[in-house]
């Protein structure tokens, strides 16, 4: 399991990346809600982890070392959980009930002519995001508001 970590991590970025943070999708989903604390504590945790250690060290002393390395590590981790989540919901396969969503999306988008990947067997929530990502860049707001 712990080689699986740093894939997930990388996974997990790849995912926040290519997933549409449109308003629609934040009542159907976690992800939007999961990117935007991960996207914040990417930039406030790791200084809010130095301040911590920091002002534990100047007011406990070195006695107290080990903690404060502890709960430093603890704020410098937060934002690698979220992307461990995200990219262990990237690899999971989509569920019966949003499998046949996807598939309705996949068509009603071939038939306006988009240019989409082949289809997978067995598609991942990844492959939902490539399909929603591409469904609100080509596609006008009336379509995509039939969608949701």
């Amino acid at each position: 399991m712990l080689h699986l970590i740093p894939t997930y991590i990388k996974d997990g970025r790849e995912y926040m990346r290519i997933w549409p943070m449109e308003k629609q999708l934040y009542s159907l989903f976690p992800e939007c809600r999961i990117i935007s604390a991960t996207k914040f504590g990417i930039q406030v945790m790791p200084p809010i982890a130095i301040m911590v250690v920091a002002l534990q060290l100047h007011y406990l002393g070195m006695d107290f070392l080990p903690q404060a390395l502890s709960v430093g590590i603890f704020f410098f981790s937060l934002p690698l959980q979220g992307l461990f989540w995200l990219g262990n919901r990237a690899n999971q396969p989509l569920p019966p009930h949003m499998l046949a969503w996807y598939h309705d999306i996949y068509n009603k988008m071939q038939r306006q002519g988009c240019a989409l990947e082949a289809i997978t067997p067995k598609p991942k929530f990844k492959e939902l995001a490539k399909l929603l990502r591409t469904a609100f860049k080509e596609l006008d707001r009336a379509f995509t508001k039939n969608l949701f």
